[in-house]
């Protein structure tokens, strides 16, 4: 199947893939949605956030009925290979299609959740589709703490339903979604000078994927497994300082590789043997989560300066220590991850190093608790910790007119019933229930994969038939 530019959604989709809109720089994508509203004789608004509302007036026979939110995120995450030159401020993405298959090379494809905003505007200009009064609320920086959504005015908001873009599969939608925080951990640094050989050790060749819907399948997490390999080397007599250590992208997405350079004493070929220790290790446990596991390990140049010893032990003992990954499941909904937390970035500085977590839980109390475990090892290891993009989750609602119209939809389509799950990631449904306590919202969206990672896929022909459920699904919202 070919991406036919034909078709209004995906002529759209590709129309958002040649814009860059990372999170933060989503102004020129916000400011062309504008120009369509302009274009198309539509109201509109967009506030200093770059979030664009698109008011559309009912068709003929529901110009009274009660409106409708169709809402979905313009930015995406912006991830790639380390073999990749793409900037993500100013080149397109570049596509491909294989066996039905659209991705991006090297690259997110940022399917999530420009398709949601693709669909949006095929349907703003789709003259034929019955549907009642409609408003299109286009976000910013949902990825990095649904910023632009908790900044709405709740005002410009009318509806009590809602239709969400940015999850679902097809016949399988989301019913509840988890609230979480950002959590920064950083230290200062201070040097001394160095004297010793130095040494480059990188953790490569992981699966990554988003820390919400991912976090549970064990895959390797690389800033934790790159300062475990360091730590077991030195617990088996081995002395090493830091010089730097990065890794990841972004703190919602699991992270791929690492990056760890030390100064030592110690010979090569004790290093290696002690490296080769823990790898084995880490090999067996990846075996089935995380195969494509290794480690790159080799002399570098030697380095002027180096962390002095101990606040080099202390950044390496903080991230050997901190809770990191899947920590509850839910005894209420099976399958459902309860509360995980993600080190998705380690921001290193002249100044300081800086670890950036991503929190989650479908509880208030499972957020604090974690926060209040980083904080308490921050104390004793003299880290700050800040946290910040607090988000609520979004809870399961037993009674939805949307939900049976979905319901109803679904087996007029294909004679089947919907499947009914719960999301571990966050959404920004629980923000829009706060503006409107009694808001009635499903969560429709198509199949796809690996987001957040440059593996991310998008099923063309899951997206042509979930277009059709949706329009099916606003025909029927009278």
């Amino acid at each position: 199947m070919e991406f036919d530019l034909n078709k209004r959604h995906c002529y759209y989709f590709h129309k958002t893939t040649q814009i860059p809109h990372g999170s933060f720089n989503e102004k020129a994508l916000s400011d062309y949605i504008v120009e369509f509203a302009k274009e198309h004789g539509l109201r509109y608004v967009q506030d200093e956030m770059w979030n664009v509302i698109i008011y559309k007036d009912g068709t003929q026979g529901l110009e009274n009925s009660a409106p409708l939110i169709l809402q979905a995120h313009m930015d995406m995450v912006c991830e790639k290979n380390k073999d990749s030159d793409h900037d993500f401020k100013k080149d397109p993405l570049d596509l491909y299609v294989e066996d039905g298959i659209l991705r991006a090379r090297g690259t997110t494809l940022g399917a999530d959740d420009c398709t949601g905003v693709a669909y949006m505007l095929s349907i703003l200009e789709d003259k034929s589709l019955k549907h009642p009064p409609l408003e299109c609320i286009f976000t910013t920086m949902e990825e990095v703490g649904l910023i632009g959504a908790m900044k709405l005015d709740p005002s410009l908001i009318h509806s009590h339903r809602m239709i969400s873009l940015d999850g679902g599969g097809e016949i399988s939608t989301p019913i509840s979604t988890a609230g979480g925080c950002r959590c920064d951990i950083s230290k200062e640094l201070t040097w001394e000078e160095n004297s010793d050989p130095c040494y480059s050790l990188a953790i490569r060749g992981l699966l990554g994927g988003h820390s919400g819907g991912e976090i549970h399948k064990e895959k390797g997490n690389a800033n934790q497994l790159a300062i475990r390999i360091l730590k077991e080397m030195m617990l088996s007599g081995v002395e090493a300082q830091l010089v730097s250590y990065s890794g990841g992208l972004k703190e919602n997405a699991i992270p791929r590789e690492a990056d760890i350079i030390f100064s030592s004493p110690t010979s090569k070929e004790e290093l290696e043997k002690a490296l080769q220790v823990a790898q084995a290790a880490i090999k067996v446990e990846l075996e089935f989560s995380d195969n494509g596991f290794h480690v790159l390990f080799d002399a570098c140049d030697m380095a002027k300066k180096k962390v002095c010893k101990c606040v080099s032990d202390d950044i390496i003992d903080y991230a050997y220590l901190m809770p990191n990954g899947f920590q509850h499941r839910s005894m209420a909904i099976e399958g459902l991850t309860l509360t995980s937390l993600n080190l998705g970035v380690v921001e290193w500085c002249e100044e300081k190093v800086i670890f950036h977590v991503s929190i989650r839980s479908a509880i208030e109390s499972g957020i604090d608790n974690l926060v209040k475990i980083l904080s308490v090892l921050a104390s004793r290891l003299q880290f700050t910790v800040t946290t910040s993009s607090r988000y609520p989750a979004w809870n399961y609602n037993p009674v939805s007119a949307m939900r049976d119209t979905y319901a109803k939809v679904i087996r007029e389509m294909f004679d089947k019933d919907i499947v009914l799950t719960a999301a571990h990631g966050g959404t920004e449904c629980g923000v829009f229930v706060g503006f409107v306590n009694d808001m009635d919202i499903i969560s429709v969206g198509p199949n796809s994969k690996y987001i957040h990672t440059p593996d991310e896929e998008l099923d063309l022909e899951s997206f042509d038939r979930t277009y059709e459920i949706l329009c099916n699904i606003i025909a029927h919202c009278e």
